[in-house]
């Protein structure tokens, strides 16, 4: 195949078609992964331990390996990683939909994990490869956008569709049609590119950067669900330390696995902190949301993952409107425009109370994500268009690394904020006739006030379901303040940071353009 600089065609469309496919399905992992966890609980039989690795190694291993994986693909064929991806993800599949033991299902969910990681940057760097006309490209990055908005939406009400008629293993099932009809198209449909730059691979680099992020994820996420404890709180450190490595390691090897120039080019170091402040205002409101539905108003998982694919409308719209108007309107202003309607949201977020009808919550919910998913959509075009079209993988995985630390602290800061106010309001506030390990188990979570009420006796068990509620939706509006401030702070670091952008134009990495990707005959 030879290279080209035109305007995509009907292989090229027809190729994106191929490219959403593995990108719906990572988005949807997680959520159909919801729903079975009681499942799973009582066929496997895991500790508490085991529960919480089925839960978060698939993230721990997509975070750690995006900046490896990102270079590999830049090196050895971004569409071949893909491929390899798609294989893996299908063989894992297969091992945790039948596991027979907590210790099978985790070690499937690390591979999962892993080929999560080949799929996501490849996705990206190939639509960089594939559409070089600034218009097609916006438009085919909204559809990537709208992808992962789907399947975040889908993931739930799919999970649970599949559990009202099959066993718990069928919620991984999922995936294995979808990846192999990606190992099927994808050698007719999708281009093969790699760098030019020839060299070794930076294996330190990569252990470093692994070394890293696992630490920091891992302390993060377990802070934010399990409070404070040693080992959690010295992974902090020691991902910082490593982290100090890596940069050192980048700075001097020969082939670096990340190229620091990279974030001197601004529009690439803007995009890439601004996506990950939004990330951290989105995902971190999310799980409000989410126990709100389902523990403040009393609905079924099933029922609650419905109701919460409402505020989807105003997501696709958003996506839709930014695509429309990336080619007459300056990045700094829909990217501040985008904050400050989430900003919007969060503040209609502060109104909600423990009897607000259900379309107060659904329109702020609606409000606030049309806001964040509308710029990470500009984002992706500016990172994987700012940067040199060879080094397309390693920068889309640096965006994506972006993504899940700043998910990852989002839920941990609002989560705990949220949960010091839960805590605060209940102590010395629990019902009379509410103490000893009831009473701990109802300050611990708004979860476990829920299941204490219930073993309580009727006006006392109202009592408790009513003074929990209301410390939450206190909680929930302290988190909803902090994402107010959060989002206020981006609109005015986006518009400072791409305000020397014009409509649909990014800056050129220096000495970039002659050569893209190198084409590799197919």
């Amino acid at each position: 195949m030879t290279a080209t600089t035109g305007r995509a065609g009907r292989r090229e469309w027809t190729g994106l078609a191929v490219l959403l496919l593995p990108t719906l399905v990572l988005s949807m992992d997680m959520g159909v992964l919801f729903f079975a966890v009681p499942f799973i609980s009582t066929t496997l039989a895991p500790t508490g331990t085991q529960q919480l690795w089925i839960m978060d190694v698939y993230s721990f291993l997509l975070a750690g390996l995006l900046l490896t994986m990102g270079a590999l693909g830049d090196r050895i064929g971004r569409r071949k990683l893909l491929m390899t991806g798609a294989a893996g993800f299908i063989g894992a599949s297969l091992l945790a939909a039948y596991a027979d033991g907590p210790g099978q299902l985790i070690a499937a969910r690390a591979v999962l994990g892993a080929a999560g990681a080949t799929v996501m940057p490849s996705t990206l760097a190939l639509i960089r490869n594939m559409f070089h006309e600034p218009k097609q490209r916006q438009a085919a990055l909204g559809a990537w956008g709208g992808a992962l908005t789907a399947g975040a939406s889908l993931g739930p009400v799919a999970g649970g569709l599949l559990l009202d008629h099959f066993w718990w293993g069928s919620v991984f099932l999922l995936a294995v049609p979808v990846m192999v009809l990606v190992l099927l198209a994808a050698p007719v449909l999708l281009p093969e590119y790699r760098s030019p730059q020839r060299g070794g691979f930076d294996l330190l680099g990569a252990g470093l950067s692994l070394a890293a992020i696992l630490p920091l994820v891992y302390g993060i996420k377990t802070l934010s669900v399990d409070g404070w404890s040693l080992p959690p709180a010295l992974a902090l450190p020691v991902g910082l330390l490593f982290a100090g490595a890596f940069v050192l390691r980048q700075r001097t090897a020969a082939v670096p696995l990340l190229d620091l120039s990279l974030f001197r080019i601004r529009a690439f170091s803007g995009a890439i902190s601004v996506n990950t402040v939004a990330m951290f205002a989105m995902m971190g409101f999310t799980l409000f949301t989410s126990q709100y539905l389902q523990l403040v108003k009393g609905m079924s998982p099933l029922t609650a993952s419905l109701w919460a694919l409402v505020p989807s409308v105003g997501v696709f719209a958003a996506v839709g409107t930014g695509s429309a108007l990336a080619g007459k309107v300056r990045p700094a202003v829909m990217m501040a425009g985008g904050f400050l309607v989430g900003a919007i949201g969060f503040a209609m977020m502060t109104q909600v109370g423990a009897h607000s009808p259900l379309a107060l919550v659904l329109t702020a919910a609606g409000v606030l994500a049309a806001g964040t998913v509308g710029t990470m959509t500009l984002t992706a075009d500016l990172v994987v268009s700012s940067a040199p079209a060879e080094r397309a993988g390693a920068a889309s995985a640096t965006s994506e690394t972006a993504v899940e630390l700043g998910s990852s602290l989002g839920i941990a800061l609002l989560g705990a904020a949220g949960a010091a106010v839960y805590r605060s309001q209940l102590d010395g506030g629990l019902p009379q006739g509410v103490d000893g390990e009831l009473a701990r188990t109802a300050q611990d979570t708004l979860g476990g006030a829920v299941a204490v009420a219930a073993q309580l006796p009727g006006r006392l068990g109202t009592e408790l379901l009513e003074t929990a509620r209301a410390a939450f939706t206190d909680g929930l509006h302290v988190a909803a303040v902090v994402g107010l401030v959060f989002a206020l702070g981006a609109a005015v670091l986006a518009y400072r940071l791409m305000s020397h952008l014009p409509a649909r134009t990014v800056e050129p990495a220096a000495g970039t353009e002659p050569a893209a990707a190198e084409p590799v005959a197919v």
